[in-house]
């Protein structure tokens, strides 16, 4: 079973379907995070209490999913108008979890950061996403190797295109660059871009989802939408970004989208030292990126050692003079 196009014909529709095998987050859209469709069975087998069999072995087919059994779950109800309610016969409940384990042997998004503070570029970490002769390696495109591109298109049966990227050291179709780009007196201001390195593919609806103690704070978001997704308390470090509708909800091929967050700095944690500005997780699509080793951090510049050497200077000059004052008496 598959499910139909958004165009199909009225009478194969039901409420509810023909989404296109594409189901969205419910946080960016409720109503497309849903795709339903009606089977007509007839001489349905039996178990021994005369009831309908639950099915068995069900899959998705979508990579990194793993389905339960079927379980037997209150009846569905649907309101007709406004009396009238219809009860199904029965409804049974099967989850479906996803293991990014399960869906590829290797990632496919890493974390770039730079800061205004410190020239250091830090890079996504070599090979983040294998390798390029590593047996998962995506086809790499260097120079103007167009050949690779027009044999990834899609064929006329409709075939989803080959992944093939642009080569860099870090070999990920994703990678998202993290920019702490401005300080103000009580505010701080960061940069994130998103970059596709698939020369062929397209992301439709992307989401990324960002951990940083400091996104309860955010107070003004440009060209992105946003939605916190873990509140608990005084807790609330972690959101979804996504795009606007008919600007740039698809990330082309070879393409980025980017955004500015003014972030409002909070007396009791805020810091630009440590690596505390950059974040502690950074998912794309539902895709962990890896980040670079927090040793590689770009850093704040070593006031402290300024400090130290000026006091040295200081206790130097103030020791000449008293030599100088004490000559001088002798004389």
């Amino acid at each position: 079973m598959a499910d139909l196009l958004p165009g199909a014909p009225y009478n194969r529709q039901s409420a509810n379907c023909c989404r296109g095998g594409v189901l969205s987050s419910v946080t960016q859209n409720n109503r497309t995070a849903t795709s339903q469709f009606d089977m007509y069975i007839v001489n349905f087998a039996l178990d021994e209490h005369g009831d309908p069999k639950m099915p068995t072995t069900f899959s998705i087919g979508v990579p990194g999913y793993t389905c339960s059994n079927a379980t037997n779950v209150p009846a569905t109800r649907s309101k007709v108008d406004e009396q009238r309610h219809v009860q199904v016969l029965r409804t049974w409940q099967i989850i479906c979890s996803y293991s990014q384990f399960r869906d590829a042997p290797s990632p496919s998004c890493c974390v770039s950061l730079t800061t205004f503070y410190n020239n250091t570029i830090v890079g996504c970490p070599r090979d983040s996403c294998g390798g390029a002769n590593s047996p998962s390696a995506h086809q790499c495109l260097s120079g103007g190797e167009q050949s690779k591109v027009l044999a990834a298109l899609p064929d006329a049966e409709g075939a989803p295109p080959v992944p093939v990227i642009r080569c860099t050291e870090h070999m990920c179709p994703i990678r998202v660059h993290w920019h702490v780009k401005q300080s103000y007196r009580g505010y701080w201001r960061v940069k994130t871009t998103v970059t596709n390195y698939d020369v062929v593919s397209n992301y439709t609806d992307w989401n990324l989802v960002v951990q940083h103690p400091n996104l309860r704070s955010l107070t003004q978001l440009f060209s992105f939408n946003y939605q916190p997704l873990i509140q608990y308390g005084t807790i609330n470090d972690t959101g979804m970004f996504w795009g606007i509708k008919n600007y740039n909800e698809m990330l082309l091929g070879d393409g980025n989208v980017q955004t500015e967050m003014i972030l409002e700095k909070d007396p009791s944690d805020f810091t630009f030292s440590g690596g505390w500005a950059f974040p502690r997780r950074v998912y794309f699509n539902g895709h962990e990126c890896v980040m670079p080793p927090p040793d590689q951090y770009p850093s704040l510049p070593n006031a402290a050692r300024d400090v130290r050497v000026s006091a040295v200077q200081r206790w130097l000059v103030a020791s000449s003079c008293v030599l100088s004052l004490s000559m001088l008496f002798l004389v």
